[in-house]
């Protein structure tokens, strides 16, 4: 028996509302939490959730050039802020200088009294003494006017730098939401692919029901990959029920595009895995399906190293990887882990290939509640190895650093927008 698998995704919350998954409007608004698509979508309906999936990433991809331009004119030196902002500056500038100076003209007025010889005349002291009071009095106005002059000069200062951290921030919230739209797209892109490849193979085919008790962890997969290296990680299956597996099937693939989310670049990426008894790497089979753990007992579990390589021509984009269970037996019983594993990364090009701006930079967040996600484990990957223990758990200037800070800040992909539903299974032999 061979059980197949559809991978859905919650943008198939389309289907039933004409709104799309991502709120992705021109203020940027936060994404909303992803609803759980129908248990079988049919392929008319994927079909339909991938459009979606793909007026969403455009609407984001324009909401965020739009950010971009709107930074580039925040920071420019004609921006009207920025121009009054050096106006103001000047103009204190200049108010401080005509304090210096009115000061310097009661220090000499001062001077040129106290410099009276006492035998000077009534009327020389009596216009010495009114220099001296004049000057006092033009001492005192000009201190006023560099007072509020250099209060004026830091308010003006001070809305031309928040304008500029506002417009980093709105940028930010742009680049999250065409994120969460590019995992969704290539999640939904993903769903279709593979509900096709299912009609075609298994048309009609009977329902496996799915196994809350059968897990998958994710442990040791970076958010952040580079074009010709290799990652390893692991995977581990726990049986949490009351029941043997006599069969238990690990499924394992791995999607990606460019930074545009328009290229499918995941024929540069390759699965492999190995086993303490089966050392030497193994790629992925067609079906996507490892055949490494055979048994599990109650409360046993297993660990499988998989191997990530990203080929060295990969271009700079987002990956997704999805991991998930299932098991048979000969008495014709089946299960499914309801939950994928989902796991997010960038995809960083090869030194020397520049990627195009702006770029986010590369971080993880956790899948949405209710999402029908198992989050990315950490840890150091394991050879597979069965036990019977205990299931482990599961589960320049101030300004210019308010603004390295605001543009710095960057959210993960999405992964709580996919999630794998239930999969059909044929009465091939395996």
């Amino acid at each position: 028996m061979k059980i197949r698998r559809i991978l859905a995704t919650a943008v198939a919350v389309a289907m039933t509302t004409p709104a799309v998954m991502l709120s992705v409007t021109p203020a940027f608004a936060d994404t909303k939490p992803a609803a759980q698509a129908p248990a079988k979508p049919t392929v008319k309906e994927l079909e339909k959730a991938a459009a979606e999936a793909k007026k969403a990433y455009d609407a984001a991809v324009a909401a965020e050039r739009t950010a971009y331009e709107a930074v580039e004119a925040a920071i420019s030196d004609t921006a009207p802020l920025t121009v009054a902002a050096k106006a103001a500056r000047k103009a204190a500038d200049d108010a401080a200088t005509a304090k210096a100076t009115a000061d310097q003209a009661v220090t000499d007025a001062q001077a040129a009294l106290d410099a009276l010889a006492e035998n000077a005349t009534a009327a020389e002291r009596a216009a010495a003494e009114k220099t001296l009071a004049d000057a006092k009095t033009a001492a005192a106005t000009a201190a006023t006017a560099a007072t509020t002059a250099e209060a004026e000069s830091k308010a003006a200062t001070k809305l031309a730098d928040d304008a500029k951290v506002e417009a980093f921030t709105a940028l930010n919230k742009a680049q999250d939401a065409t994120k969460e739209a590019l995992a969704a797209r290539t999640a939904a892109d993903a769903a279709l692919e593979r509900a096709r490849q299912e009609e075609e193979e298994n048309p009609g085919g009977e329902e496996c029901p799915d196994e809350p008790g059968l897990t998958t962890v994710v442990n040791g997969l970076p958010s952040t990959v580079t074009a010709g290296t290799a990652t390893t990680f692991s995977v581990r299956v726990a049986n949490g029920t009351e029941k043997d597996m006599e069969e238990v099937l690990t499924y394992a693939s791995v999607h990606a595009t460019d930074k545009t989310g328009a290229k499918d670049i995941a024929k540069y990426l390759k699965l492999k895995w190995s086993t303490e008894k089966s050392p030497k790497w193994q790629a992925v089979d067609g079906d996507l399906y490892i055949d490494a753990i055979g048994a599990l007992k109650p409360g046993e579990r297993a660990d499988i190293k998989l191997r990530l390589d990203v080929d060295a021509k990969t271009p700079a984009g987002q990956g997704l990887t999805f991991i998930a269970g299932d098991y048979f037996n000969k008495d014709g019983s089946c299960g499914l882990t309801p939950d994928a594993a989902v796991n997010t990364f960038d995809i960083e090009a090869a030194p020397g290939k520049p990627a195009p701006k702006p770029t986010p930079k590369p971080s993880t967040s956790a899948p949405a509640a209710g999402s029908g996600v198992t989050p990315q484990g950490s840890g150091s990957s394991v050879p597979a190895t069965t036990t019977s223990s205990t299931l482990a758990a599961t589960g320049s200037s101030d300004a210019t650093t308010q603004l390295a800070l605001a543009s710095g800040a960057a959210v993960a992909l999405g992964a709580g927008a996919m999630f794998l539903a239930r999969r059909r299974k044929t009465g091939a032999d395996a």
